[in-house]
């Protein structure tokens, strides 16, 4: 029996196939994943993150404390309700974990993932000495992520018309408090989105107000093709701590300016870019196979600059082919990948196939 989310009973009564993840009892679908993944694509559906794990950072120093510990500068939030994502990486440079950090009015809120909870909490407690710094997880906050193009309208409805009007104002990574909930444009699909976070005690109305309105819930089956068609990184295949940011698409994650900042890994990544430069570190690029086959995570990728692995892989219900994540050595200008003992060419993009239910590559 694994840990269980405040929307466990939730699953169930909307006939959830419950599997592990991560130590976790979630749904991965509730019926049919590809009508799921295209209900997110053209109206809105709902996914629990509760198993996310949410950190709150305060005290005289969290500032601080939070430039030297992201790759990321967080001086860039410099208002209440704010978002950036970021890398938080070793002294080696490689990627411990992605998060998202908020500013909240008096502190800092972490989102990270749950299968690094524990590696997360242990890293921020031994890298907090000579701050001023507070570090309290909040497993009393859920996470509902609301994505579609009606997401946000559909929200809306379950509010005053006061937060409602807030709500429409946001932009892109923002959020706004609402008395006891915090609501912020985050998601994880390439879609319009909210993402709630609420007390758990408010969580199952919540979740049952929403598929009132005829929001559909989703597993994690859609949720991972959604984020692959967005081209979004997955913690454990795209990083992992013996990788590098560079080579997994997050250049624009990290902060070098102003150079008198010192953060974790910085001096690493200084010399990861040199190495880069000379075509000794690999690239995350997009793949496409427009014919018949299926790319699948951990197939074995053939350049004419060397071998690259598949990070990420499957069919695309939105493009009705094949896509994936692959890690490939630097300008590489073609490549092929064995399907059933069979050499086949797959086309090299950049790493993002789908935004806002539409094909974005040519």
């Amino acid at each position: 029996m694994g840990k269980k989310t405040c929307l466990y009973e939730k699953h169930l009564e909307s006939s959830g196939k419950i599997v592990d993840f991560a130590g976790w009892d979630m749904p991965v679908n509730y019926g049919s994943q590809i009508e799921e993944h295209n209900f997110v694509r053209n109206s809105a559906g709902v996914f629990d993150v509760s198993h996310m794990t949410i950190i709150d950072l305060g005290g005289l120093d969290a500032e601080k404390y939070l430039r030297y510990l992201l790759a990321n500068d967080i001086a860039k939030l410099t208002t209440p309700g704010k978002a950036l994502y970021s890398a938080m990486l070793n002294h080696d440079g490689y990627v411990l974990d992605d998060l998202i950090v908020y500013r909240m009015r008096d502190s800092y809120r972490l989102v990270v993932n749950c299968a690094t909870r524990e590696k997360d909490l242990r890293w921020l407690i031994q890298n907090s000495d000579g701050f001023r710094v507070s570090i309290e997880e909040k497993p009393r906050l859920a996470i509902l992520a609301i994505n579609g193009p009606n997401s946000i309208s559909m929200c809306c409805e379950l509010v005053s018309s006061e937060d409602a009007a807030r709500i429409k104002k946001l932009k892109y990574f923002q959020g706004t408090e609402l008395r006891e909930w915090f609501v912020a444009r985050t998601g994880y699909t390439g879609e319009l989105g909210l993402e709630f976070i609420v007390p758990v005690e408010d969580a199952p109305s919540l979740w049952a107000e929403l598929l009132e309105l005829d929001v559909k819930p989703i597993g994690l089956g859609a949720r991972d093709t959604l984020r692959l068609e967005a081209g979004m990184n997955l913690y454990g295949q795209e990083m992992d701590e013996l990788t590098s940011p560079l080579s997994a698409n997050m250049e624009r994650t990290i902060a070098y300016d102003p150079p008198n900042r010192e953060f974790i890994g910085r001096a690493a990544l200084i010399a990861h870019n040199e190495l880069r430069k000379a075509g000794k570190i690999p690239v995350l690029v997009g793949l496409t196979l427009e014919s018949r086959g299926m790319l699948r995570s951990g197939q074995k990728v053939l350049t004419e600059r060397g071998e690259g692995l598949i990070t990420s892989g499957g069919f695309s219900p939105t493009l009705k082919h094949s896509i994936a994540l692959a890690r490939i050595p630097n300008d590489s200008l073609s490549c092929e990948v064995e399907l059933r003992g069979v050499p086949t060419a797959v086309r090299i993009i950049e790493p993002n196939f789908v935004r806002f239910g539409k094909k974005v590559f040519k």
